[in-house]
């Protein structure tokens, strides 16, 4: 993790640093899983903030104003969360075109979080297709 990361991480309560831990963890295997090329992990506006050659960036933060979630930011002008919302409407509660709130105690080791990040990793070869091939 770069150093500048994981200061901004230590930041937050514990449960908080956990969790976004856990996704930043999520999106590298990913990102290995699929041969996607080497992340780009950086702070962007404050947040840190992934990215893959053919991918759209992810950006992973908690806030004070919303203490019991991390939200992962995916780019407004994409198609993404409206694709989310489409495929998983009752799996994740979402802030506007932009967010996935995910609960501090949540689960997010496989399932639905996992295919989200993945469809973001691709999107630009999958930006295209019908609900992003999903």
């Amino acid at each position: 993790m770069k150093p500048e990361i994981q200061t901004k991480f230590a930041t937050h309560p514990i449960e908080a640093q956990r969790q976004l831990e856990a996704v930043r963890r999520l999106i590298f295997t990913i990102a290995e899983e699929n041969t996607l090329g080497a992340v780009e992990e950086s702070l962007k506006w404050g947040e840190a903030s992934y990215l893959v050659k053919g991918g759209t960036t992810i950006r992973i933060d908690w806030k004070t104003k919303d203490p019991h979630v991390i939200k992962v930011f995916f780019h407004c002008q994409t198609t993404l969360i409206e694709t989310f919302k489409e495929i998983y409407p009752d799996e994740f509660e979402y802030e506007g075109k932009r967010a996935i709130l995910i609960p501090l105690g949540a689960n997010i080791e496989a399932g639905p979080l996992s295919h989200c990040l993945q469809m973001a990793l691709k999107y630009h070869s999958l930006k295209h297709r019908p609900l992003l091939g999903a």
